[in-house]
Parts: structure tokens; sequence; C-alpha cells
């Protein structure tokens, strides 16, 4: 038996184990994980600081990287936004086109990394890792996009949130439930910093085949100038980043941006750290890339604040997310504070 426990300045918070008890609820299991250690640990805590910022008066961005609807997770996402857990999504281009396949009727299948990619090539089957899609279908998602870019004003230079605003009332008025039309629905601006790298850059050449006159401008100037306007109006801010890549300092650079502002405005340098910060990633720091870069790096930065609540989970997003979210629409209610953010499609 233990007879003394020391008192030192390193044990304040004590770890707990994990009881096994049927049945338990995913919000009381994350709850325990986040009293123990290693990536269990930082997963509970993941759902602590997110459901701070739902309580607090903060402006929430996530970045979704990747190509992760093609696995299952674009229906969170809607969800995410239908219910204003978040404010702001900043998305790969595969992200918001990929989930249009399936909302269209169509379908990702289970399949396998050990095949032969040749032998798929012939039965026009894209393969995501273990995930199979119907070329044709693609295509058939693609044309979607091509149709609706002809409807739109060629002599104007939209951000790419504004596209998407208008993309999703089109998809929501065909009754295509995507990701996109969720946020029209919800006056959740979506940027896609990257747009080309997608579906949509596909798109566009298509037109631009069948008319070299075509013109459709989007423009990504543009789409910095909104975002760092959201982060300057709003000011208290937490990020949320599913993976990183560009998403991820597509959303950084605001507090970098916002910094630079003020000193243009008033003569004076006033930092705009985010508040709050998540990332789940499996990308790990020591190479230097920015997808595993710390948030205690950021603070360097000027992007993250010193004392905020911050939070890094290495973890497979496609185990993370079901898991977080699941735990957060067991804890939270309804959010109370939700900002409006209507006034960035005022012009359209």
């Amino acid at each position: 038996m233990i007879k003394e426990k020391r008192e030192t300045p390193y044990f304040k918070r004590k770890l707990e184990p994990i009881e096994v008890k049927v049945p338990k609820k995913i919000s009381e299991l994350l709850s325990e994980m986040a009293k123990t250690g290693f990536q269990g640990r930082k997963l509970g805590e993941v759902v602590e600081v997110w459901k701070e910022m739902l309580e607090d008066d903060v402006t929430i961005f996530m970045g979704y990287a990747g190509s992760m609807s093609t696995t299952g997770q674009w229906k969170i996402i809607r969800w995410l936004i239908e219910n204003r857990f978040v404010d702001v999504l900043v998305s790969t281009g595969a992200n918001i086109s990929e989930d249009i396949l399936e909302a269209m009727g169509g379908t990702y299948w289970q399949g396998s990394p050990w095949v032969d990619d040749h032998e798929l090539l012939k039965y026009r089957i894209d393969r995501f890792y273990d995930v199979f899609a119907d070329e044709y279908e693609y295509r058939q998602m693609e044309s979607l996009i091509a149709d609706f870019m002809k409807t739109l004003d060629q002599n104007r230079r939209y951000s790419s949130a504004e596209f998407l605003h208008l993309f999703g009332k089109h998809l929501s008025e065909l009754g295509i439930k995507s990701i996109v039309a969720a946020a029209y629905e919800n006056n959740v601006p979506v940027f896609c910093p990257a747009i080309v790298d997608s579906g949509y850059g596909i798109a566009y050449l298509q037109n631009k085949y069948d008319n070299r006159n075509f013109n459709l401008i989007i423009d990504q100037m543009k789409d910095f100038e909104q975002l760092v306007e959201i982060k300057t109006r709003a000011r208290d801010t937490g990020v949320i980043y599913i993976g990183g890549g560009v998403p991820k300092d597509f959303i950084q650079l605001t507090a970098v941006g916002a910094c630079l502002l003020s000193l243009k405005s008033s003569g004076s340098e006033e930092i705009y750290p985010h508040k709050y910060a998540i990332q789940i990633t499996t990308d790990a720091p020591h190479w230097g890339g920015l997808s595993g870069c710390t948030f205690e790096e950021a603070i360097s930065w000027g992007k993250e604040a010193i004392g905020g609540r911050n939070v890094q989970c290495f973890c497979d997003a496609t185990i993370a997310l079901p898991i977080v979210v699941h735990a957060l629409a067991e804890r939270v209610n309804k959010r109370e504070k939700a900002p409006d953010l209507s006034w960035l499609f005022n012009s359209l």
C-alpha cells in the first residue's frame, strides 16, 4: 500500500482509469478519456474545447482538408453547419464536390488498396485508397457544376464564398442536400482557396473547351479579403482543423491579416490570435510541414493566443471526427450565440 503521496508542482491533475460500464454514452466515454493519457486524452480534450467554443461568444472557423467526403464524413460536416457548430468552412475542392456525387444519388463503394489499378482503369473505377468511385458518376457531378457555371455573370469577379453560396442555392433548389446546399440554407460562408484543384477545375475546362469566350472569374484575393474581414469583425475566434494543408493556413493567416489591417488603419499593431484551436491530424511536426505544425509554433506568428485553449490530437480523422461530433451532439442541446454572417452575401 502507498503510505504517503508526495506534493510537487507537477502533480496537479489526477489520472483516472476508465471503467467498463454498459450502457455508456459516447460523451461519457470521451469525458473519461480526457482524464487518461496519450491521444485518447487529447481526443477527450477536443470535445471539451469545442464545447467551450460553442458556449462562448466566438466565430468558429473549420478547415476541412483532403478527400474526406468520399469516406462517409460529409453528412457530419453538413450536420455541423445545420446546427451552427461551425460558422465558416474553408475546404479543399474535393471535399465540397465529391459529396455532391452521393447527394445526387451516386455511390461510393468499399474497395481495397490491394488491387490491380490498371484493371480499375479499364472499368473506369477511381480509387481513393480503399474506396472506389464510378468515373461516369463522377463526370455527371462535374457536368452539374459546369452547367451551373454557365448561369453566372461572366463580367463579375466572384470570391469562392460568393460562387459557392450561389451554387449552394442552386443545389438546394434541386433538392441535392450537399455541404454547400446546407451552407447556403444557414448563411454559412464556404471558402475554397484552391478550388480548381478538384472537379470545379474540370467543370471550368469543360465550359472553356465548349466555348472559348467562357470566362468565369473566381478571385482568390477577394477570398482572403473577405475571410480577414470576418476575423476582424469577430475579433474572438475559434478554429477547428480536420487535417491541415491549404485550408488550415488560409484560416491561420486571418490573424496575420487582421494585425496588418490594424497597423495600416491606426498605426498601432494589434494582435488578433485565435482564442481556441483544435486540430486532428496524422502529420507530425518534425517534418516541418504546416499540416503537423503545432499551435505552440503558431503563437510565434500571432496566430494562436498565449494561454489559449488549444488541443492537437494525432489521429486519423475518420476515427476521431464521428466520435467527437456524436459526443458533442449528446452534450450540447443548442448553440445560443451563432454569429450572423449573412452580410457577406448582401451584394449578390
